[in-house]
């Protein structure tokens, strides 16, 4: 799978995670080069605590287009270490 956005492939894996129809891509396989922190905090009753980054691509910003779960609750193991996208980011086989 790929995750592209402004006509560039920001993260590739063959191993995501679906999750309420969103592929969360491994960590490593999101490239820190488009990645800009953001003070975004958002709340999930059963996945926990979410931060954001905002995607940095050919001199455009997409704010909290990425989003992880540092801490994930128990029921939402399978994401931790795991990055996913919105806010426009394709994603591809």
């Amino acid at each position: 799978m790929k995750a592209i956005w402004n006509g560039v492939t920001v993260a590739e894996s063959d191993d995501t995670v679906v999750i309420e129809g969103n592929h969360y891509f491994p960590a490593s396989a999101v490239k820190p080069e488009y990645l800009l922190p953001s003070n975004l905090r958002t709340m999930c009753s059963w996945k926990g605590e979410c931060r954001y980054h905002n995607l940095f691509v050919n001199g455009d910003v997409n704010p909290d287009a990425v989003w992880h779960y540092p801490e994930p609750r128990e029921a939402a193991e399978q994401i931790r270490g795991r990055m996913a996208f919105w806010k426009g980011v394709r994603i591809e086989e």
